[in-house]
C-alpha cells in the first residue's frame, strides 16, 4: 500500500525557510574527540536565509568539539515532519557591529549573560556548504541553492 502523496515543491529556497521558521529549534550535530557523533537542540539567535549563528557557552561540549572539527549540520524538522538540512563551517563571529546587533535583538542574551564582553559567550557563525529540503514522506531530498 503507498504511503501519502507529499504536496509538490515548486520553489524548494521558499519551503526551506518556511520550514526553518516553523521549526525554530534545529538539532545540531558535531563530533566528540573520540570521533563519537554528538546531536543537541540549538536556538538560533540569527539566520540569514540559510546562514544561521548559534550562540554557545565556551564552558559547554561543542565548543571544544567545533574548535577541534568546525565541520557541523543542522537539521531543522518542522510539525508537518518537512524538513531541512544545512551543511556547514562553524566560525566564532568576531565582526563587532553584528556582534552588538545580535546582542540588542535577544534579551535573553541579556538577560542570562549580563554584557556582550561576557568572556563565556561564543556566538558561532554556521556558513552553509549544502541545503536539502524534504517534504514529509517525499523519501527524497531537494537540494536547495545555497545562495
Amino acid at each position: 500500500m503507498p504511503g501519502p502523496v507529499p504536496s509538490p515543491v515548486t520553489d524548494p529556497r521558499a519551503a526551506a525557510l518556511e520550514t526553518m521558521r516553523n521549526a525554530k529549534f534545529p538539532m545540531l550535530a558535531t563530533v566528540d574527540p573520540s570521533g563519537q557523533p554528538r546531536v543537541r537542540p540549538v536556538s538560533p539567535v540569527r539566520s540569514d536565509a540559510f546562514v544561521v549563528y548559534v550562540a554557545n557557552l565556551r564552558k559547554y561540549g561543542k565548543t571544544a568539539e567545533l574548535a577541534a572539527n568546525s565541520r557541523c549540520e543542522l537539521c531543522y524538522l518542522d510539525g508537518r515532519h518537512d524538513q531541512v538540512r544545512i551543511t556547514a563551517t562553524a566560525e566564532v563571529l568576531t565582526d563587532p557591529a553584528l556582534l552588538n546587533a545580535i546582542w540588542e535583538s535577544n534579551p535573553l542574551l541579556r538577560r542570562y549573560l549580563g554584557s556582550v564582553d561576557n568572556p563565556e559567550l561564543i556566538i558561532y557563525r554556521l556558513r552553509p556548504e549544502r541545503v536539502r529540503f524534504m517534504r514529509e514522506w517525499a523519501l527524497e531530498y531537494i537540494e536547495v541553492p545555497v545562495g
